[in-house]
């Protein structure tokens, strides 16, 4: 089954020391299933990635070695976003509009989010959307 996957939980796999049990349970669903994002996703991702080389937490290469496993798996990015809808979820359950990005997307798509963030999955559960790794 399908599922939305947010950047807390794909940048897990970029660093060897996060060993998160959701982070690894949805790497490991990529083997069978597919992941969608929101575009906001992409942006995401990079930024991470250059705030960690400007710490000395990864390298160039190390970065340049993550993007490209992350095209080899099936993450596909969703473009389609109901404004409405995202500005009503990011009001609602006061989040930012990034975080009701990927809520917005679960919702619409009526799959499973995996997120690392509280708040996000605390509206989540309250909108019925499941969450990954959660019974």
């Amino acid at each position: 089954m399908p599922f939305v996957i947010d950047a807390s939980v794909t940048l897990c796999w970029a660093f060897e020391d996060e060993h998160v049990v959701v982070a690894e349970g949805a790497l490991d669903r990529l083997n069978t299933d597919d992941a969608f994002v929101p575009s906001l996703w992409w942006y995401e991702i990079r930024n991470v990635l250059i705030v960690n080389e400007r710490r000395g937490r990864k390298t160039e290469t190390k970065s340049s070695e993550f993007l490209s496993f992350l095209a080899g798996i099936p993450i596909e990015i969703d473009r389609s976003p109901v404004g409405a809808d995202l500005l009503t979820l990011a009001r609602r359950h006061r989040l930012t509009v990034y975080d009701a990005a990927y809520l917005e997307l679960a919702r619409r798509r009526r799959e499973p989010l995996a997120t690392l963030d509280r708040k996000l999955a605390a509206a989540a559960a309250a909108e019925s959307v499941p969450l990954l790794g959660v019974p």
